[in-house]
């Protein structure tokens, strides 16, 4: 899947969902060392939980960041 972010200055969110699990997160842009510690540790998850976590963190002064837009991306996914 393709999440396109709001707020971000990663530009998109690329993953797959398999069984509620998390797999191959790759963001475009933003903090790239930071991006790849996230997908590695979201790898395997079950998307609820790495919702659980992620959403509602902010980025500085931003209502938003990359790990809240994979949060949004996870929730649009499962709908």
């Amino acid at each position: 899947m393709e999440y396109k972010t709001k707020g971000t200055c990663s530009k998109a969110i690329h993953f797959e969902l398999v069984d509620g699990k998390v797999h191959n997160v790759q963001f475009e842009g933003g903090c790239n060392g930071n991006l790849k510690g996230i997908g590695s540790l979201v790898e395997g998850m079950d998307a609820k939980d790495v919702i659980a976590r992620l959403e509602g963190t902010r980025c500085g002064m931003k209502s938003t960041s990359c790990p809240d837009q994979l949060a949004k991306a996870l929730k649009e996914a499962m709908a």
